[in-house]
């Protein structure tokens, strides 16, 4: 976990509470199967100013670190283990000063037993996004021009943790899922107490899984070219 994830909406829709200053352009429309590589829209406080701008930008999901020679070591950063995020050199930086939130519908998860896979979807039991915590980065295309808009990466990592509660039953992991309360607390890059942070987010994580619910879905998921509502169905 976290490998495949549901984002049903666009937009402000995303965001629900976290009040966005500012929209990003050309957000990525929803996608029923976004998969490492693809884009989708983050939310992230924006250190250059003061106060911090909250804004929702169009990133790649898998983290590109900025002295990564080029972006395909980001297809194996998709997800990074909040127990030892500290000391991956991939995201120590980025857990202190470039944390997001990731907003989503739901997201997938596959049970093992007997070699068999069975996919599950994972979503909240009433309509709301369910909140991601995350890390995000810049990283910079030093072939391409200085006025090149395309110089410039954004991708993200989803933090995960120890699965708990009825999830524990589908996979050992977990998504690190984060408070609308909290995100604020979480994406402030001023905070300096960063294993104090890291600690209260998730720690108050496991709460957040009495509100969700999940069902068996078709193995048409498992494939990324498969892309639509009837993913999220019910398999019987």
């Amino acid at each position: 976990m976290c490998g495949r994830f549901v984002v049903a909406a666009s937009g402000s829709e995303l965001v629900g509470v976290l009040r966005v200053d500012l929209e990003g352009d050309h957000l990525p429309g929803p996608s029923f199967n976004v998969a490492p590589t693809d884009r989708v829209a983050i939310v992230l406080d924006s250190a250059k100013t003061e106060p911090p701008m909250r804004r929702l930008e169009a990133a790649r999901w898998g983290l590109v670190p900025a002295w990564a020679k080029d972006p395909s070591i980001g297809a194996k950063a998709f997800n990074a283990r909040s127990e030892e995020v500290e000391d991956k050199p991939m995201f120590r930086q980025a857990l202190i000063k470039r944390r997001a939130v990731i907003p989503a519908s739901g997201y997938y998860e596959w049970h093992t037993e007997g070699g068999v896979k069975t996919p599950y979807y994972v979503h909240p039991a009433e309509d709301s996004p369910l909140l991601f915590a995350g890390l995000y980065e810049w990283w910079k295309d030093a072939s391409k021009a200085d006025d090149d808009p395309t110089r410039w990466l954004l991708s993200f990592t989803i933090m995960t943790r120890q699965a708990t509660g009825e999830l524990g039953s589908i996979h050992d992991r977990m998504p690190l899922f984060i408070d609308d309360d909290y995100a604020d607390v979480w994406l402030d890059p001023t905070t300096e107490n960063v294993r104090d942070l890291l600690d209260a987010t998730i720690d108050a994580a496991p709460p957040l899984v009495d509100g969700l619910s999940m069902r068996e879905v078709g193995t048409a998921v498992g494939n990324v070219r498969n892309n639509g509502p009837e993913l999220i169905a019910p398999a019987r």
